[in-house]
């Protein structure tokens, strides 16, 4: 019997590479109580912001039965996103708009859940009577403590897991199963001293190692968070409009990524790389929803995207964004309009 199930999770260990996945283990369905416990506190001390629904469901994001009774195993699966340039090579160019590596290609959402469900019906021809759930990103799954005990890599001190093998840059999913399969040993965390990923966040979004204030976050702000971002974190925010990759382009192990194990659905959009802000200022719903169509950006929003640049626009220095900048003072959007003052000033401060 203990063969038969070794075998089964090679067969499916090179079922999951064959379907693009470069990482991949088992977890236990349960989670060690400190997880819980850093879970709570995290949530106590308000580190979520406004992600609401991170705090309504914590139980079954604490604990994989809560949240599917029958599970008895977790395979924990990781598609690498290695970017082919440099993230930091934007960094200078002012008129230009920073968006993360994951979100330049396409919907990791899309691609990432099509291949799990690949994998979880093969599992089941193999395993006749199993049941499976998939899960990417879009439900109470702590999918980065799973994987650190799938041994797919370790949780840093920027919270994010990075691999041996891949560095930071792994899309995460979970096949939760009644099936009973050997969980691996955790990973071991390598971080050692180094502590480049919270020496390098430009609005200091980590108050501790292992500690992440996501009201702080550059990609909170960008993505989730709505209205006006607060005036003393602007300036920090540089030229990033969609994400932040700072605190993981700069991890050491990014050295081992094997950019070759990319999946290819990741590859950049021309479009996305290197977008001028002149450019995007200018959309409407309309043209927002062309540029973005099936890229996770889409879900931000035409209003969300444009503050987020009008606010790189007025870190720019740049006396060429001021016309585009001053055709948004009478948008429909009051947070827009507010930002669009706020660059116009900053503007006119960096011409005086």
């Amino acid at each position: 019997m203990a063969d038969d199930k070794l075998r089964l999770t090679e067969r499916l260990e090179k079922k999951a590479r064959d379907e693009g996945f470069a990482a991949f283990g088992i977890a236990p369905a349960s989670l060690a109580p400190e997880t819980s416990r850093r879970l709570q506190d995290w949530l106590a001390g308000g580190g979520h912001g406004d992600m609401i629904w991170m705090e309504n469901r914590a139980e079954q994001r604490a604990d994989p039965q809560t949240l599917w009774p029958d599970v008895q195993s977790i395979i924990m699966l990781g598609m690498s996103y290695a970017p082919p340039t440099d993230p930091f090579a934007l960094a200078a160019e002012q008129d230009r708009g920073r968006i993360s590596v994951y979100a330049q290609g396409k919907d990791y959402h899309d691609v990432v859940k099509k291949a799990l469900k690949r994998v979880a019906r093969w599992l089941i021809e193999q395993a006749p009577g199993a049941q499976v759930k998939v899960f990417v990103d879009t439900a109470p799954v702590m999918e980065k403590p799973l994987a650190e005990a799938a041994d797919i890599g370790w949780q840093g001190k920027h919270t994010n897991i990075v691999s041996r093998e891949h560095g930071s840059w792994l899309f995460l999913g979970a096949i939760y199963t009644t099936l009973e399969l050997e969980p691996l040993e955790s990973g071991k965390n390598r971080c050692g001293s180094c502590q480049k990923c919270q020496d390098i966040c430009p609005t200091n979004a980590f108050p501790a190692p292992y500690k992440l204030d996501a009201k702080r976050c550059i990609s909170y702000l960008t993505i989730e968070h709505k209205g006006p971002i607060p005036l003393e974190l602007r300036k920090l925010m540089g030229n990033h409009i969609y994400g932040c990759d700072d605190c993981l382009a700069v991890c050491p192990w990014n050295k081992f990524a094997d950019q070759a194990a990319a999946n290819k659905a990741f590859l950049p959009r021309a479009e996305l790389v290197s977008p001028e802000l002149a450019d995007l200022l200018a959309l409407d719903d309309n043209g927002f929803r062309q540029v973005f169509s099936g890229s996770p950006i889409k879900r931000t929003g035409r209003d969300r995207m444009v503050r987020n640049c009008l606010i790189a626009a007025g870190n720019s220095g740049d006396p060429a964004l001021v016309e585009p900048v001053e055709k948004l003072l009478n948008d429909d959007d009051e947070t827009v309009r507010e930002t669009a003052a706020w660059a116009l000033k900053e503007l006119a401060s960096t011409a005086s």
